[in-house]
């Protein structure tokens, strides 16, 4: 004999139950598991350039450790020495973990950038900051990667400047964009941010 309608419907609620359990299980951990942004994933990518010394560095030398990659250029008046004077600073609160850091100076003017001009240029900071530049397709490339800007601006008597992005990328060991570095406050304080990714 069929059981009655009554009979089925206490199954009802408890299967409402279990369902909604389920849903809220999918939702934690969803939730819970740590996921990439895409905007992260975008940032950065292959490059091939050549450091003060004229050796040919990729994205690969980067790898396995945490670092910085600032763009500027040499004939910069202000914000790009400040800014390199600043991550010297961090790199010295830093203490022993700065070794495990390491930095790039992306030259965003190729035609003055030459490796010799980086290298006396970057005499004035932390030994630890490496200066890459390249051909003008390479050094393009590069600031594309990075999802960066830069914008040859003529001066006086044929002279000109570089206008650029001017913020400072933290990649994790993966080559990863992480965040941008925040130099408006104590270097101690930075420090002791980057400190944990160390």
């Amino acid at each position: 004999m069929p059981s009655s309608p009554k009979r089925r419907l206490p199954w009802l609620p408890i299967a409402a139950f279990l369902f909604g359990l389920i849903g809220l299980s999918v939702a934690a951990v969803t939730l819970l598991v740590p996921q990439r942004s895409p905007v992260a994933s975008a940032v950065g990518g292959p490059f091939s350039l050549v450091n003060q010394d004229g050796r040919t560095v990729t994205e690969r030398d980067f790898a396995g450790s945490p670092h910085l990659v600032f763009f500027g250029f040499t004939h910069c008046p202000d914000v790009c020495p400040t800014t390199l004077q600043q991550i010297s600073d961090v790199l010295a609160a830093l203490g022993p973990k700065a070794d495990r850091l390491k930095v790039a100076f992306v030259t965003v003017d190729p035609e003055r950038d030459t490796p010799e001009a980086l290298k006396s240029y970057l005499s004035s900071f932390d030994p630890r900051i490496v200066g890459l530049t390249g051909t003008p397709e390479q050094v393009a490339q590069t600031i594309k990667a990075y999802r960066g800007f830069s914008k040859r601006v003529p001066g006086k008597d044929g002279d000109y400047t570089m206008e650029h992005t001017a913020l400072v990328y933290v990649m994790d060991a993966r080559n990863d964009f992480v965040s941008s570095l925040n130099l408006m406050r104590p270097a101690q304080e930075t420090a002791r941010d980057l400190a944990r990714q160390l």
